[in-house]
């Protein structure tokens, strides 16, 4: 299945976590809280948030001044979309290698396997 939007590149998803964490805001906000975790100028703030107005990931209020800006889609919809894109290139679309390469990569805490095993249940019992 092909993505209708393209996926964010890691620039523009600093961006969006900016968004999705604090809420829409002018470029001058943005650049700001950017700037807690880099050094980031506006106009690069402003050249990134206008390319993404134009990939459709962020939209754009032009009736006030200075305009705000807002992530198009929730971070769930966006991980979800990266998911299923890394799924394809990198597991050949296989969703069960990607959690398994995920679970394995790393130790994970007894409430991080029941919230899995939660899930799984609940996903098995959707799926019958």
């Amino acid at each position: 299945m092909k993505n209708s939007l393209p996926n964010p590149t890691s620039a523009e998803l600093e961006i969006l976590q900016v968004l999705w964490d604090h809420g829409p805001h002018s470029v001058r906000e943005v650049q700001h809280l950017l700037n807690r975790v880099k050094p980031t100028g506006y106009t690069t703030a402003l050249k990134m948030l206008q390319i993404m107005t134009g990939k459709g990931l962020v939209t754009r209020d032009d009736t006030s001044r200075p305009q705000i800006y807002s992530p198009r889609y929730p971070r769930e919809h966006t991980q979800r979309q990266l998911l299923r894109d890394l799924a394809e290139r990198a597991f050949g679309g296989s969703v069960k290698a990607l959690v398994l390469q995920a679970v394995a990569g790393r130790k994970s805490s007894r409430r991080e396997l029941e919230e899995m095993e939660k899930l799984l249940d609940r996903l098995e019992g959707e799926n019958k």
